[in-house]
């Protein structure tokens, strides 16, 4: 057991000293005229001096663009303020920096499909690209779409879209017709980028009926780019309407230098969306320079991604993690681009590819640690992960055993990452860093330029105990608006309903005594027995510690004017919940938490209902118990698996 007066790891001298966040911290220093001794010392002056920290982001990150004379206007209001509002500058443009034949980026199919392309190569296919939309008629602020795999054409048509002024939208192939319309009904692009099919799991996977009925339905798309894949795009192209094969699209240009339209700092850029299951998803527009000054702020200050380095993240289009990720050009940094199942040659695929091209930073999700772990695979006993010096998780909170697990099994060297903000933000709220300690269970620290505190019902700060995870202050990558939200109504009442000009997040949430975060759930998943708010993950890190669980979820039941809770389990492959099973689960909650804790009722299911993007849906299931709706099954990957939930004899008494 791990002694937990004492951090995980900690930063040696040598790392320390060549950090991008030493050497940022002497500029702030120098800037400021004070000593900033500590990284506590250098949040706090950057949350209460926003506009000079920021001005200073720029320039330590060397973003292409004129900054303006003024880093912030308005800068009390929130929202309403105003990041340079006299900026122009262009994100492809930012992102498209290299030049030569030095990587900038590398591609692996499930199907053992691989690719390079220099940065020049990338450069003239974003050149051909932004032709062709621009013979279109593509123009800024339209809205260009992909219902794309994580592939290299889909950055290049991204940055191509996105060096015009147009706005980027994208999803996974893997969402249902009904799921993408809900969507791109709402941003209407005038171009979609689809593949001629995906490989997942170890099949071959046909979308020609889905984009058929997809070219009916959106009736503002003039032209469905098909992307080769699977080898079918001439008869996949020849079977759908306005459909026509990248190659042709790109056939009357040859390369070019690239054209960068200039826009306003809050220029939209992406638009992201809601998971959507308490109805239709919700469309959130990113902005131009708040999108890249966050993420190079976190990627050089907290990552600390240099040129040259080999960034991975395990992540689809449908999720904000690929914005994140493409962002990592901009540093300097090679992608390394991913599709298909994270487990495939029997979990080996990514730690073969993490090898094989010396990954320096890799990104995951806490689901796919702990489904390692389960299947007994280390990869530290297989693999060379010599130059790996960073490992991200987010999606869900991090157990604290998984924590321990990725030192045992992985690395003992290493800054494990735990991050957490999300589409909202397009970035992160509370996230790791590399000049600090890793403390078991817990996020390293508040982001730079994040005024995060956890506050009470009434909005008071809180210091180790939990409460409402809010940020207190401006920050650039807030949201420039919703889309189709005309009086900023939908917008307002997301953020800003439970606290008046405080961001309130929706998570519950703790700061701890070393300046870390631990969350705990949702904040309207909070179970509430007795009284008494407890997060749904407090339940979980103990629950998946058993090596039958593959994994768990937990709602509050309505009963005898309280609420008691329940706790599903989907167990490994010929598992039962029998009564000792059931016995044991109880202890270890009451051991590892309080009796409130405790489930009234543990009961086993045999599939869990899920996003898109992986994240398990506690309300829906709560709905499904007590008989009431769900408004939007298309927000699920699994919708057929409520069903196991619906009047459940276990539930009755």
């Amino acid at each position: 057991m791990h002694d937990t007066q004492a951090p995980l790891w900690q930063p040696s001298p040598s790392r320390l000293a060549a950090t991008h966040l030493t050497a940022f911290t002497r500029l702030a220093r120098a800037h400021w005229g004070k000593a900033l001794p500590d990284y506590d010392s250098l949040w706090q002056a950057s949350v209460d001096d926003p506009a000079g920290f920021w001005s200073m982001v720029w320039d330590y990150c060397g973003v292409i663009g004129d900054k303006g004379t003024v880093a912030l206007a308005n800068a009390t209001a929130m929202p309403g303020a105003k990041f340079f509002p006299d900026a122009r500058l262009n994100y492809a443009e930012n992102l498209l920096r290299g030049r030569g034949d030095a990587t900038a980026l590398t591609f692996l199919g499930e199907n053992q499909l691989e690719e390079r392309w220099s940065h020049d190569q990338l450069r003239a296919e974003v050149s051909r690209l932004q032709q062709a939309m621009r013979q279109l008629g593509v123009v800024k602020g339209d809205r260009i779409a992909g219902l794309m795999p994580n592939m290299p054409a889909t950055l290049a048509a991204m940055l191509a879209a996105t060096s015009l002024g147009a706005i980027w939208t994208s999803c996974s192939p893997d969402f249902g017709q009904d799921g993408a319309e809900d969507r791109f009904g709402q941003t209407t692009p005038r171009i979609l980028f689809c593949p001629d099919g995906y490989w997942y799991n170890g099949k071959i996977i046909d979308i020609r009926d889905k984009m058929r009925a997809l070219a009916d339905s959106l009736l503002s798309v003039e032209r469905i780019v098909v992307v080769p894949y699977i080898g079918k795009t001439a008869e996949f192209a020849a079977a759908i309407p306005r459909a026509v094969t990248l190659t042709d699209f790109l056939a009357p240009f040859t390369a070019q230098e690239p054209f960068f339209e200039r826009v306003e700092f809050d220029h939209p850029l992406f638009i992201l969306y809601s998971s959507g299951t308490t109805g239709k998803p919700k469309c959130i527009v990113h902005g131009t320079g708040g999108t890249l000054l966050q993420h190079l702020k976190e990627h050089q200050l907290h990552a600390d991604l240099h040129q040259g380095d080999r960034f991975f993240y395990f992540t689809t289009c449908g999720w904000m993690m690929w914005n994140w990720l493409v962002t990592g050009l901009a540093s300097g940094a090679t992608l390394m681009l991913y599709d298909g199942s994270p487990f495939a040659a029997e979990g080996h695929i990514l730690w073969d590819y993490a090898e094989d091209l010396s990954c320096t930073h890799f990104g995951t999700s806490a689901k796919y640690i702990d489904g390692l772990r389960k299947l007994g695979l280390e990869p530290k006993q297989h693999y060379r992960l010599d130059s790996l010096r960073t490992l991200f998780s987010t999606g869900s909170p991090l157990v604290p055993e998984s924590f321990d697990w990725v030192y045992h099994a992985i690395k003992t060297d290493l800054n494990l990452a735990s991050v957490s903000g999300g589409t909202d933000i397009v970035s992160c709220f509370a996230l790791g860093c590399s000049n600090l300690p890793v403390w078991r269970g817990e996020l390293q620290c508040r982001g730079l330029g994040m005024a995060v505190e956890v506050v009470d019902e009434r909005g008071k700060p809180l210091r180790g105990a939990k409460g409402e995870l809010v940020c207190t202050r401006p920050f650039p990558s807030m949201p420039v608006a919703f889309w189709n939200d005309t009086d900023g109504s939908r917008y307002h009442s997301a953020y800003f309903n439970r606290f008046d000009g405080i961001w309130c997040h929706g998570d519950f949430a703790e700061i701890t005594e070393h300046g870390g975060v631990i969350i705990y759930g949702r904040s309207d998943a909070v179970l509430n027995p007795g009284g008494v708010r407890i997060g749904t993950a407090e339940i979980y890190r103990q629950v998946e510690t058993f090596e039958e669980v593959l994994e768990s979820l937990a709602v509050g039941q309505r009963w005898e004017d309280d609420e008691r809770v329940i706790l599903f389990v989907r167990l490994k492959a010929g598992v039962t919940l029998d009564e000792e099973l059931s016995r044991q689960i109880r202890e270890r909650i009451r051991n590892g938490t309080t009796p409130r804790h405790v489930p009234a009722r543990v009961v086993q299911v045999s599939d869990i209902p899920r996003t898109l993007s992986g994240k398990i849906v506690e309300l829906a299931v709560k709905n499904v118990i007590h008989g009431d709706p769900v408004h939007n099954l298309t927000a699920l990957a699994n919708p057929e698996a409520l069903e196991l939930f619906r009047n459940l004899p276990e539930l009755q008494a």
